[in-house]
């Protein structure tokens, strides 16, 4: 189920998700907008409720750079959904059950969780193109400071 990591300039995987809204996505519904493509092991938990609520926050600086805001987990679209309104998370959140895409995308692999080891989600954001190329990856995400990192990344490449 472990893909290897994609860089730039790969083309990025498509994927076919059901959101929180209950309806399915692909890649080719971005087309045409910079994607901020983030995959996260859990729905209201610490670090993912933090992350969240940090792109949640700087959103509209994000979205002036052109871009839209997209969180994956394997958790399911109710989760979502509570996580969702729970934070009032302004952006879209896409079921990955099986974490077949996060797999695609090399954002699933072995982890190390206090002190044991085990395959899950590997925190980690894609910046693709409005062609559906990646241009940026960020693996193995400190939550902290992340999203700031991020949005100056998204300047140069404006």
């Amino acid at each position: 189920m472990i893909a290897a990591a994609l860089e730039p300039p790969a083309r990025a995987p498509d994927f076919s998700l059901v959101g929180d809204d209950g309806k399915t996505y692909t890649l080719a519904d971005f087309a045409g907008r910079i994607l901020i493509l983030y995959f996260y092991p859990k729905d209201s938990t610490p670090g993912c409720t933090q992350q969240a609520c940090d792109f949640r926050d700087h959103l509209p600086g994000l979205t002036r750079s052109g871009a839209v805001v997209v969180g994956v987990s394997p958790d399911s679209v109710a989760s979502h959904q509570r996580f969702k309104q729970k934070f009032s998370l302004p952006f879209l959140l896409l079921a990955d059950p099986g974490a077949t895409v996060a797999a695609q995308y090399g954002a699933y692999g072995e982890k190390n969780m206090y002190g044991k080891k085990m395959q899950g989600i590997l925190r980690t954001t894609f910046v693709i193109s409005p062609h559906g190329d990646l241009v940026d990856v960020h693996r193995r995400v400190s939550v902290k400071g992340h999203v700031d990192k991020l949005a100056q990344s998204l300047n140069t490449l404006s």
